[in-house]
């Protein structure tokens, strides 16, 4: 078996010279982008190199509870990151975010690694670890989005709702269309991106698969798996986000609180 081509430091050094095309973009149109892009890749970075300094650690102890407790953190990072980039409290959004991540992981993770990869131990680092956060953060994008599109829509357009309510709709019937609207500009991206996938890529773990000398036909199992777990689980989060933001979004008597919005 070929040995994998390695990346030195300062070949990954020379590699972030791609980034001035996306920063010179951005700053000519002057999106007020420029900053947060920068940060979030010195983030990315810093954070993929720890990762990969103490997952090496992880695998090799592969304790069931160092496993889930990475899992919790992961999560929690992921629910910060949708509430900062959703621009709604944190204080009201966070738990039923965190909530909706941890029950829609657990169900695709249980259903994925122990019925079709047939785990003894679901909880194996190697499979558990790059699995869940491949499902966490292929996932972030479709919750922000929903979120963005279902509450801003509804303070947009209150009197639609009242109107609905007035005229004998219940909650969930009066809320349907937005939720409707919310789930297409989440998930149209996502499966226009599943419907190509195999002929434009190799993405996510398939690729790294085959760099390890995977058979490819494994590789390509593999990756159906993943596609069809991430966009069950995506729309799972999505579903009981909103569902439980639900239940502190609005008043008694019906009404969109105006204070949920952070300012």
């Amino acid at each position: 078996m070929e040995k994998v081509i390695d990346i030195n430091y300062f070949e990954l050094f020379i590699g972030y010279a791609l980034m001035a095309i996306p920063v010179l973009v951005l700053w000519y149109y002057k999106t007020g982008l420029v900053k947060d892009t920068i940060i979030a890749t010195v983030r990315m970075t810093i954070q993929l190199l720890l990762v990969g300094l103490y997952l090496e650690y992880i695998f090799k102890l592969n304790s069931t509870f160092v496993n889930i407790l990475w899992v919790l953190i992961m999560s929690i990072i992921a629910s910060y990151t949708i509430v900062k980039r959703s621009k709604l409290k944190f204080k009201l959004f966070f738990i039923p975010i965190f909530l909706s991540g941890l029950i829609s992981i657990a169900i695709t993770d249980v259903y994925f690694l122990g019925f079709v990869v047939k785990l003894k131990n679901v909880f194996d680092a190697r499979y558990f670890i790059p699995v869940t956060g491949m499902l966490l953060g292929n996932t972030i994008k479709n919750v922000i989005i929903a979120l963005d599109a279902y509450y801003k829509r509804i303070d947009d357009e209150q009197n639609l709702y009242r109107w609905h309510l007035a005229n004998g709709a219940t909650r969930k019937e009066a809320l349907l269309p937005f939720m409707r609207d919310a789930l297409r500009m989440a998930f149209n991206p996502m499966i226009a991106t599943t419907a190509i996938m195999g002929l434009i890529s190799l993405p996510g773990m398939m690729t790294g698969q085959i760099l390890g000398g995977s058979n490819p036909n494994v590789a390509v199992k593999y990756q159906i798996m993943l596609l069809i777990t991430i966009f069950s689980s995506a729309i799972l989060n999505v579903v009981l986000t909103i569902f439980f933001s639900n239940r502190i979004a609005f008043d008694k008597y019906f009404n969109l609180k105006l204070d949920i919005f952070r300012k």
